[in-house]
């Protein structure tokens, strides 16, 4: 077997020392530890997942100027609040920032992406670490000032940059250090950002019970005091970044042998970025991933109110009363136990993320988005029936396995992409395929909110208001299966030639080579350095959990 010493014995020393940001500093030195990268990557997810627990600042903003009560204007237009500095904010205009963080996230995605794989994670971490952090300390001056649109510019579009580079940031670089663990390492990063809000919510929640006084809400000192925190963190997990040598492999293990005339659904080679979305392979999973976020999505946004005014009364042992006949004091009572559903959504959110991603590497990606789309097109048609029957327990187990396939589809494509376009660009085609995810964060909310309304308004009663929704939404999946079901290998045609592919490899700088061998890399082995980095990112992750699993037992209760 040749030695890493080998390799670089014949290699000429650059005359210079790369930048310190620079690909060329990121290229892993022998006896790296491939099991570093997965908590530098969750490092920087578990930040920026804190966009999905924006919310818990909507209410304490909502009174930024009225502190104990919000001071409202009637019929404010949004221009006007935009800029007012006397009428506290609706939480409807404070909800276009998380409108903004998605439709940023897959633009910034596909627009950066392909910078990214010439720049290297660790550039592309730092920037998003200046975007991220930085929009929020934006967002601070916005509450100081009492201007809604800083707060639009610095989280919405400033940190919804950051968090499409964040997100993307690690994909490739994991690929290729877990080429025979795709599944699992795109798994265990993106798990961070589905458990981000986990740890920042009540975080946040915390600090601005520590701040809050009679002159204010205590959020923009929250602001800050995060945006240190995860500055941190996010600038650790980017200089923890390392990209194996080209050629690299791990030590015992090779691509499965393809039957002579056969087309393997893995392929071997690796398809340029200017090709990718010339494909139709591209498109076929651009719309199945679209219909699987649409689907999820939409659920997770009327989560909590699905569940009250289903069933209304039954939560609290009152099965006779309505949603419409509860008292405040009753309304209340539900409200806390649809908290804790929500937060059991999100446990199993986190845990498909893991669990769906893992097992593609055993069953294959294409097989595992089939058992997505045709496991949720059971759930969802169900839904409506288990409502009927009042069993509780029944739908809750349902929605929480639909939004585990809604997570694993975020962490399985990454691999899926690899399988059939290659790795060498496929946090950029990740990026663009991230697009999906722009528009079905539109679509979905869209679908259940105007199709709840005009039922509601139709006279339906509340309890059976989402049924066309759901059925709906099975239509949806069912067309995501078609489109799966259609994804084929790729001709030969789409893929790069070994010169070029070798010539984009000696521009990327990735000049220490190795054909063969483990790089001295043990497989699995976690040495100390290996277990603390673990830990960094473990025991805060472990936190957000139980603290979840405390809101979640009033769903029992």
């Amino acid at each position: 077997m040749t030695t890493i010493q080998e390799n670089f014995a014949g290699t000429e020393r650059p005359t210079e020392r790369p930048a310190l940001l620079s690909r060329e500093r990121t290229v892993a030195q022998a006896g790296f530890n491939r099991w570093l990268v997965p908590p530098a990557a969750l490092a920087i997810h578990l930040c920026i997942g804190m966009a999905y627990g924006f919310s818990v600042f909507w209410l304490p903003l909502s009174r930024a100027i009225g502190v104990t009560k919000p001071v409202v204007c009637e019929q404010m237009p949004l221009l006007t609040a935009l800029f007012t500095t006397s009428c506290d904010w609706r939480i409807a205009d404070l909800g276009w920032i998380y409108t903004l963080f998605f439709v940023l996230l897959g633009s910034s995605a596909a627009i950066w992406g392909g910078w990214l794989e010439t720049a290297g994670p660790r550039k592309a971490g730092v920037v998003a670490a200046l975007c991220w952090c930085g929009g929020m300390s934006l967002s601070a001056v916005g509450v100081m000032t009492h201007q809604l649109w800083l707060m639009w510019l610095g989280s919405g579009v400033i940190g919804g940059i950051g968090l499409g580079l964040g997100y993307i940031s690690p994909v490739s670089t994991l690929i290729k250090w877990f080429p025979d663990r795709r599944g699992l390492a795109t798994g265990m990063a993106v798990m961070g950002f589905g458990g981000g809000a986990m740890i920042g919510a009540p975080l946040a929640d915390r600090l601005m019970g520590i701040f809050a006084d009679e002159t204010g809400v205590g959020v923009w000192q929250s602001f800050l005091v995060m945006a240190a925190i995860y500055f941190v963190f996010m600038m650790a997990g980017a200089f923890g970044y390392r990209v194996p040598p080209a050629g690299w492999k791990p030590d015992g293990w090779a691509p499965k042998a393809v039957a002579p005339g056969k087309a393997a659904m893995i392929t071997t080679r690796h398809v340029h970025l200017r090709d990718a979305h010339k494909t139709r392979q591209f498109w076929l999973i651009w719309i199945a991933l679209c219909l699987n976020i649409s689907a999820g999505i939409g659920v997770i946004g009327m989560a909590s109110p699905m569940l009250q005014e289903i069933f209304g009364g039954r939560l609290i042992g009152l099965p006779e009363l309505s949603f419409t006949q509860l008292d405040a004091k009753q309304t209340a009572a539900i409200a806390a136990i649809a908290a804790g559903f929500a937060g059991l959504l999100s446990l199993f959110n986190i845990g498909g993320r893991l669990v769906w991603a893992s097992a593609s590497d055993r069953i294959g990606r294409k097989r595992t988005f089939f058992i997505f789309f045709a496991l949720g097109i059971v759930l969802y048609a169900l839904v409506p029936s288990a409502a009927h029957l009042g069993s509780q327990a029944l739908f809750v187990a349902m929605l929480c396995i639909a939004i585990s396939i809604y997570g694993g589809g975020f962490s399985t494509l990454p691999a899926y992409l690899a399988d059939v376009f290659g790795t060498q660009f496929v946090g950029a085609i990740h990026g663009r395929l991230l697009t999906a995810w722009a528009v079905a964060g539109t679509v979905g909310p869209v679908v259940v909110n105007y199709i709840r309304e005009a039922q509601i308004a139709a006279g339906i009663p509340r309890a059976y208001a989402y049924d066309y929704t759901m059925y709906i939404l099975a239509g949806f999946l069912a067309l995501g299966m078609l489109c799966n079901a259609l994804v084929r290998p790729l001709d030969d045609k789409w893929f790069m030639s070994s010169a070029e592919l070798a010539s984009l490899q000696a521009k990327g700088a990735q000049t220490r080579a190795v054909e063969t061998g483990s790089f001295g890399i043990d497989r699995g082995r976690f040495d100390l350095p290996t277990l603390l980095a673990w830990l960094v990112v473990g025991v805060p992750l472990l936190w957000g959990v139980w603290m979840t699993i405390e809101k979640t037992t009033a769903l029992f209760n």
